[in-house]
């Protein structure tokens, strides 16, 4: 754990308030684009995110620094993750049709695989918009285990051995996974296209 974890984690401790707005500013954006990435939903995604801040804060006393803080904040996440889509998934509530195309979701900060590149031409940028929506539709097809794995690694470009840390599973079982992965969301962008 770096020295300004260690420093963060010992004011979340003490219950400091601007500790907690400094973990947000710090982390905010990872974890909004993790929860929706997993969930396609910028709404659920907002809500989400709010509430693993809130659970983080709680609990910040059962973090025993065994690993870094971002790996425990991701395995906190992915958990809420699976179990919000769960409980869509019972309340027939996955409604993914709601996905903000490539403009808004750069406009307001929100996720994005591409890069930063200069300004496209407006066919461009349509088309770019709408190669990140298949892309999100095709993720979000994805069974929760394929699609927490795909999120991790190509979208948050997080190393094996963190992403072993936050789902707490053998390297090669990641990567055996990861593999199958993205194989299924190939297939579903071959199907959308």
């Amino acid at each position: 754990m770096s020295l300004r974890d260690g420093r963060l984690v010992r004011r979340l401790k003490d219950r400091e308030e601007r500790a907690f707005r400094e973990m947000v500013e710090e982390y905010g954006d990872r974890v909004f684009s993790l929860t929706y990435r997993m969930l396609g939903s910028r709404e659920e995604a907002e809500d989400l995110a709010q509430e693993v801040f809130i659970t983080i804060f709680k609990s910040i006393d059962s973090f025993r620094g065994d690993s870094k803080f971002s790996t425990w904040l991701y395995r906190v996440t992915a958990n809420h993750c699976k179990n919000r889509i769960k409980y869509l998934s019972r309340r027939h509530d996955r409604d993914r049709t709601e996905l903000t195309d490539q403009t808004e979701a750069t406009t307001t900060g929100g996720p994005s695989l591409a890069s930063p590149r200069p300004p496209l031409r407006p066919d461009k940028q349509l088309e770019g918009a709408q190669m990140e929506q298949m892309l999100q539709q095709a993720i979000g097809e994805l069974d929760e285990e394929q699609r927490i794995l795909v999120v991790l690694r190509d979208v948050e470009d997080l190393s094996y051995e963190e992403i072993c840390a936050i789902t707490e599973l053998p390297e090669g079982t990641v990567k055996s996974r990861l593999h199958r992965a993205r194989m299924a969301l190939r297939k579903k962008l071959l199907k959308h296209m």
